[in-house]
């Protein structure tokens, strides 16, 4: 599937592109910004280079996280690409929020795939962000490029982000499609906080057992842990959404029982919020994490 560049940016040793492709999931023009490591331009590091995907946050686009978040830092030094995509669709038929809210609708996808009126027509970020826009990354950049972007891959996001990357890992675990995950102040239990009720009930419809399948809450009690892997998670003290959309404790307590007991890493950090201060803050350990699970280091 082609993809246009509208932009191609010097950042750290490597480049920042900024892409743009028609999807056939989504069904208009969706964005994308894609980081290359310096390892990619070396003339003689042959190696296959790994892919993250980072998933953004409510009214966010592709260039919040490339502008705020640091990552080239951190992929340059391990050597791994950072996707970021798009929250949602965007354009001129695209619905939004008939009340003109910034939860729902444009701006915040949810990364689910929606089955109610009219935002089924859409709406379809969590085929777009696990299948169709991996497969598309890989066969833009197959010419040779040493890139991975289907087999070698992690995944992390920021709070509807985060929720997005532990549902999409939990999801697809057993077909191994992730090798790590992390979050930043993630909802974890949407079904449960006005956040995920209010996205979930405009997008899936009224029956709570469809949203079950999408909430990581849910879903760490029904996926078996292979034994190893954990899940690494950041939340600030100083968020103004903990109490009411976050509340990270109660991803751990529906672990308790289960193979993902004790293999969750809350780390509660005192003073910070939810903003990118926070997020770039942290990014270093999260890199280094995924570094980790990628065979880098």
């Amino acid at each position: 599937m082609s993809f246009k560049v509208s932009e191609d940016v010097a950042v750290c040793g490597g480049r920042l592109l900024k892409l743009s492709h028609f999807s056939q999931v989504i069904g208009t023009i969706m964005n994308v910004n894609v980081y290359l490591p310096k390892q990619y331009y070396s003339q003689t590091d042959n190696k296959v280079i790994p892919a993250v995907y980072y998933l953004s946050g409510l009214t966010c686009s592709p260039q919040n996280a490339s502008e705020k978040a640091f990552w080239p830092f951190q992929a340059d030094k391990y050597g791994f690409a950072v996707v970021f995509p798009d929250t949602s669709p965007r354009g001129g038929d695209v619905p939004g929020d008939p009340e003109g809210s910034w939860d729902f609708g444009v701006g915040a996808g949810f990364y689910v795939n929606a089955t109610q009126k009219p935002y089924d027509k859409h709406y379809q970020m969590y085929d777009y962000i696990h299948k169709e826009l991996p497969t598309s990354l890989d066969e833009y950049f197959s010419n040779g490029s040493r890139l991975d972007f289907v087999d070698n891959v992690a995944i992390t996001g920021h709070s509807m982000g985060g929720f997005g990357a532990l549902a999409g890992f939990l999801k697809n675990y057993d077909a191994n499609r992730y090798k790590s995950c992390s979050a930043f102040a993630p909802i974890v239990n949407p079904i449960k906080v006005p956040w995920g009720r209010k996205a979930f009930g405009g997008y899936l419809g009224a029956d709570e057992e469809a949203w079950k399948g999408y909430d990581p809450s849910e879903l760490v009690k029904k996926v078996s842990n292979r034994g190893n892997d954990r899940i690494l998670i950041h939340q600030g003290t100083k968020d103004p959404f903990l109490e009411s959309n976050l509340k990270p404790e109660l991803l751990l307590e529906a672990s308790k029982g289960t193979s993902w007991e004790g293999k969750i890493d809350l780390k509660l950090v005192d003073g910070f919020d939810h903003s990118y201060y926070f997020v770039s803050s942290f990014v270093p350990e999260h890199a280094a994490f995924h570094a980790k699970n990628l065979g880098l280091i």
